[in-house]
């Protein structure tokens, strides 16, 4: 995969890496079709933890983190689910026009400390920390690690109402319409970290089907100093962006580490 970059809208370019095709478990929604036109329509939508992009070979996502989104501002749950051992998959009617957002969200929290010596560590809600008795525990450092899993469709004309952030975490706040990306065409997104935008931070762009190349072919830029990344995608098809953040915090009145990961799956066209 190759990007072209319009170094003046970015901090820093990283590089391609080339790295094996075995990678770590990334989450990913993936809609049938992206963008419709007519009245009114209903696709399907896939979703999974795997190691290749959008083929399930590892965990099936929960639906019932699935939250979402109409044009209008109301929120809904997925219609007609089933999850299975390695992939989950429902249904999304569009009746009103402009687009949608499919998002799933949740987290854990992470204890870690010592005993006897020895260093222990654990996840899981609140209440199981509880349960185990870690909160009380004086050494006990917790971390609690939010996730955002994201993907956009459109009913006609793109609307941009579903973007509104919530000043939570890290979300992406598009300057170009992610259903609206063409093939050798700059895109450019906003990235913010509670509300602010977050300046030298990593994104990770992947095309989809890295299960059939021998290199990966990650590419990494940075936000500059408004937020935002710039990229020119040469090939279409389906592609997946990560990030993640880190920073000290507060949760559940216990000062800790938060982290925050933030993913996304969108199409590009060709013109």
């Amino acid at each position: 995969m190759k990007f072209g970059l319009r170094p003046l809208l970015l901090a820093a370019v990283l590089g391609a890496v080339a790295v094996p095709s075995a990678q770590a478990h990334r989450m990913w929604i993936l809609p049938s079709t992206f963008t419709l036109s007519g009245d009114e329509q209903t696709i399907t939508v896939d979703g999974a933890i795997s190691n290749d992009l959008f083929f399930p070979n590892h965990v099936a996502m929960n639906l019932e983190n699935i939250t979402i989104s109409a044009p209008d501002g109301t929120t809904s749950k997925p219609q007609n689910g089933w999850e299975g051992e390695i992939r989950s998959t429902f249904d999304l009617k569009l009746d009103e026009q402009g687009t949608y957002k499919i998002a799933e969200e949740g987290g854990f929290y992470f204890a870690r400390w010592e005993e006897e010596g020895e260093e222990k560590r654990t996840r899981g809600n609140w209440e199981r920390l509880e349960k185990l008795g870690l909160l009380e525990k004086p050494d006990v450092k917790l971390m609690y690690a939010g996730r955002r899993a994201e993907t956009f469709v459109t009913l006609g004309a793109p609307t941009q109402h579903v973007f509104k952030p919530t000043g939570e975490g890290v979300e992406m706040v598009p300057v170009t319409h992610p259903n609206d990306l063409y093939q050798g065409e700059e895109a450019s997104f906003k990235f913010l970290i509670d509300g602010a935008p977050v300046i030298d931070q990593a994104i990770t762009i992947v095309k989809g089907n890295d299960r059939y190349r021998d290199i990966v072919g990650e590419f990494k830029v940075k936000t500059d100093a408004e937020g935002i990344v710039s990229f020119t995608p040469e090939e279409p098809g389906r592609y997946w962006l990560q990030t993640r953040a880190q920073k000290p915090g507060e949760a559940q009145g216990r000062k800790m580490m938060l982290m925050s990961t933030y993913s996304a799956t969108f199409e590009v066209l060709t013109p």
